[in-house]
Order: C-alpha cells, then sequence, then structure tokens
C-alpha cells in the first residue's frame, strides 16, 4: 500500500444530509483571518475540497467541513466549509455538524447541560451551543448571520415554464422561493428529479434577470431554489411543521437537510411579510421529512435592508470515522464529477 495524502475525517450527518469533517492531516492555511485563507485554499488547495467531495470518495449530495486553528482568540476552532460545488462562506447544516462533532471526539471541553462552541468562520464568528447529555449532543443551536427579505413578489421568465413567481431571501446564501403548485409537481419522493430540473431552470433565470448581490459583502449569486407546499402533518419527531419544501442546491442536487441558511432565508421572508414575528418557534420541514426549528431573536439591518437576527437549532448523527488515502498511481487525484 501507498499513499501520498493521509486526511482523517469524522463522518455524521445533520437531519438527513451527510456531513464530512476534516479532524487531521491537513495543516493551518495561511491567512490572518479564515476569510483570507478561504480565498488562499480557493486558490491553492482547491484539489483538496474535490479529493474529498466529488467522485470517487464523495457524491453529488455531500457536504463538508475542514477544521483549522482560529484566527481569533474568542474562537475554539476555525472551519472552511466544502462541497462539491465550492467552499462556502457559511453553512447551518455544517455547522451543528461541527460543534456535534467537536463534542463528542472530546476536541472542545465539554460541559452538560450545554456546552459553547465558538466556530471562526469565512462570514464571521458562529456561535452554537449544544445541549449535551451523557455525554451526547442531542441538539445544536446555532445563532446565524443577520438576515433578509432582498426583494419579494417578482417574476421570471423560465423557459419552457412560463413566469414563475418567486421571493428572494438572504441566509447566509441568497435562496429563492417558489411555491411547488406553480411548477405542478407533486411533492412525492419519486419526482425527485422533476424538482432538480425546475430548480436549475429557476435558479438560471433568476442570476440572469434578477442578478442579487448582498449590499454590505457584494456576495453575489443564487445557488439555491426553494419549493414550498403546505404542511400536510406532524413529521416524524411529531411535530407539525410550518413550512414543508423541497430544496435545490447549485448546480443540482436535491439537500437531505432542512437547511440552516436557508430556513434563515425564509423566516426573514416571512417577517418581511408580517407572518413571523420575533421569539416565536418555526418548524421547517424537508422533503425527507427531518425539520430544523428557526427563532428570530432580533431586529437590525443590513444595508438599506430591515433585517433579522436567526437561530436555527438541528441535531446531528456521528457514522463513522474514516481515512482517505492518495495512490501514487490514481487516475483520479483530485476526484471527479459527472
Amino acid at each position: 500500500m501507498q499513499t501520498i495524502r493521509l486526511i482523517q475525517t469524522v463522518e455524521a450527518h445533520t437531519e438527513g444530509l451527510p456531513v464530512r469533517v476534516v479532524t487531521g492531516g491537513v495543516g493551518p492555511f495561511p491567512g490572518e483571518s479564515m476569510a483570507e485563507r478561504r480565498e488562499w485554499f480557493i486558490e491553492n488547495s482547491d484539489d483538496l475540497r474535490t479529493f474529498l467531495m466529488c467522485e470517487p470518495r464523495g457524491h453529488g449530495w455531500l457536504s463538508g467541513a475542514i477544521l483549522q486553528p482560529p484566527t481569533r482568540a474568542d474562537a475554539d476552532w476555525g472551519v472552511l466549509f466544502i462541497e462539491v460545488t465550492g467552499v462556502l462562506p457559511m453553512c447551518g447544516a455544517g455547522t451543528i455538524a461541527v460543534a456535534t462533532i467537536l463534542v463528542e471526539t472530546g476536541m472542545v471541553p465539554v460541559v452538560e447541560p450545554v456546552t459553547t462552541v465558538r466556530l471562526d468562520a469565512p462570514i464571521g464568528l458562529i456561535t452554537a451551543e449544544a445541549v449535551v447529555r451523557e455525554g451526547r449532543a442531542e441538539s445544536v443551536t446555532i445563532v446565524n448571520v443577520p438576515s433578509y427579505a432582498h426583494v419579494l413578489d417578482q417574476t421570471v421568465e423560465v423557459p419552457g415554464r412560463g413566469t414563475i413567481a418567486c421571493d428572494i431571501g438572504f441566509g447566509g446564501n441568497f435562496y429563492a422561493f417558489v411555491s411547488a403548485a406553480d411548477v405542478d409537481i407533486p411533492f412525492e419522493r419519486d419526482r425527485a428529479e422533476d424538482f432538480i430540473s425546475a430548480g436549475r431552470e429557476i435558479m438560471a433565470a433568476v442570476n440572469e434577470q434578477l442578478d442579487p448581490v448582498h449590499p454590505v459583502t457584494g456576495f453575489r449569486g443564487c445557488e439555491h431554489v426553494v419549493f414550498l407546499t403546505p404542511p400536510t402533518g406532524p413529521g416524524p419527531d411529531g411535530e407539525i411543521p410550518d413550512a414543508r419544501h423541497v430544496l435545490i442546491n447549485y448546480p443540482g442536487w436535491l439537500d437531505r437537510s432542512p437547511g440552516g441558511t436557508g430556513t434563515s432565508a425564509l423566516m426573514a421572508v416571512r417577517h418581511a411579510r408580517g407572518q413571523l414575528g420575533l421569539n416565536t418557534d418555526f418548524v421547517n420541514q424537508c422533503f425527507i421529512g427531518t425539520s430544523f426549528t428557526g427563532r428570530l431573536i432580533e431586529e437590525t439591518r443590513v444595508g438599506e435592508h430591515v433585517a433579522v437576527v436567526p437561530t436555527i437549532t438541528g441535531s446531528a448523527w456521528l457514522t463513522a470515522t474514516s481515512q482517505f488515502m492518495l495512490d501514487p498511481s490514481d487516475p483520479f487525484p483530485a476526484g471527479f464529477t459527472l
């Protein structure tokens, strides 16, 4: 056996979404902040992301994170969030998985009943509070970035589908919210590929015709489409959701989790419409039936927009520890996508 790369990971899933967290085999990246490290990583070490996320070691709906020493004194760990599509500034499901892994592997001091984990991320400091019982992180609540309704009551022209109504919200990433009824696709698991196709087409139309840009950071582009449908009953946890959806991510995969930044964006849109107040639980159920519980804890501003600060609560479960190797003769040293 020969290897020129050996990466240690802990595998988990957050409400159904697989998350691969790198815990060893990677040194600190250059940069005075995690935002600078993210830029350096994209320019100089992106083959590590594709090595871990893409086939044959990964797959199209896998999320991940790379742990780093923090660049700030008030953080426990630094983190870069990675996917098949790139390096994200923030990932809610990824944060919940990282906090759970840090607690359950003892990589942070564990205090019961609540352990606070502070993560140095490209988008800033993320605080996660894990409810811990007998060493198990039963749930994690994160305080997300200020979220806001970017535009409401918009329409886009989608070839082959006509005029589609949508709202655009920001919760760490931009999301287009569409009624599932408007694309005439039944909310059934065997129609997943139909939702993926529709999501790709709407995503392209939104970026071409609406071109969302964050007024402060300059972050540009919508890479997520959410199809909403009325809740029909309680989920597996017995809760009756406030919203039910299927989430399609760029370039075309169906999110297995309820989406942390997506839930934040949806709550911001509901708040802007006067449909969701502060300090009220909001249960957002995804396509496979799991849910996140969100809550808006204060109002603020993002540029000219009224914004809200959301919290997201969900759970993750550890599934494996792994070591990934690279044989020097491997024809796919950086993985591949189809």
